[in-house]
């Protein structure tokens, strides 16, 4: 039977899907699949951040169309009520744009162009590049898509509050995605989940040594070890 999700960019919507997603990886099944990219379709933009599941399921989709592709096929999902087509900027009028380079022109007639320039304006000219030439940089910050074990303590370890354990790490640059449990023997099960980041703003190092095995998380999580690690 079809999943139905109603007016995706409203907060209503977003908010049931949310609901939706808090005890799910994926739309349908335990793969992401083409249901999953028809729902990530039908959101113009990536939700806010207040969203935690939406998000996090929003960012492992994107991750994983940039690096393999999505090949599941899925049990069907119906989207009502999508975003509408954007309205395209109107072009002003021929006269008003006349209008607008005449007054332009007038006001260049007001500048002296050979002008020596002034200690503020050097000053001023030298923080705006140097803002410019950081910004240039923090846009070509790289991302990396990382998989994790993370293991308990034995086999009387609530799994589900685990999960929510490394879950509520929160920090800018970080993405948790899809996750599952793996047996590992003699009852005991380990979590196995992606996260996306950006290099620049997270150290998957110093993640795992100062969250995810200090306290209040290392009350349920034993270790951490990287199994995969992914340039996007």
């Amino acid at each position: 039977m079809a999943v139905v999700f109603y007016d995706l960019c409203s907060q209503s919507g977003l908010k049931k899907l949310d609901e939706y997603l808090l005890t799910r990886s994926y739309i349908t099944g335990y793969q992401a699949s083409k249901d999953d990219i028809i729902v990530h379709a039908a959101l113009s933009k990536p939700p806010p951040s207040e969203y935690v599941n939406v998000s996090r399921w929003y960012h492992h989709i994107e991750a994983l169309l940039r690096i393999s592709g999505v090949s599941g096929k899925g049990c069907g999902v119906t989207i009502e009520g999508s975003a509408p087509v954007a309205e395209a900027v109107a072009t002003p009028p021929a006269a008003d744009s006349k209008a607008s380079a005449a007054e332009d022109d007038d006001d260049d007639d007001d500048v002296d162009l050979f002008g020596e320039e002034t200690e503020e304006e050097k000053k001023a000219s030298e923080e705006r590049a140097a803002a410019v030439k950081a910004s240039g940089k923090k846009k070509e910050s790289g991302k990396s898509s990382i998989l994790l074990d993370v293991k308990p303590w034995d086999d009387e370890t609530d799994m589900q509050k685990l999960e929510e354990a490394v879950r509520s790490v929160q920090m800018e640059g970080l993405f948790w995605g899809a996750s599952k449990l793996v047996p590992v023997g003699y009852g005991i099960k380990k979590l196995q989940i992606m996260l996306t980041i950006v290099d620049d703003l997270v150290s998957v190092d110093n993640l795992i040594e100062d969250q995810l095995t200090v306290e209040p998380v290392n009350e349920h999580v034993q270790s951490c070890d990287i199994v995969a690690f992914n340039k996007i």
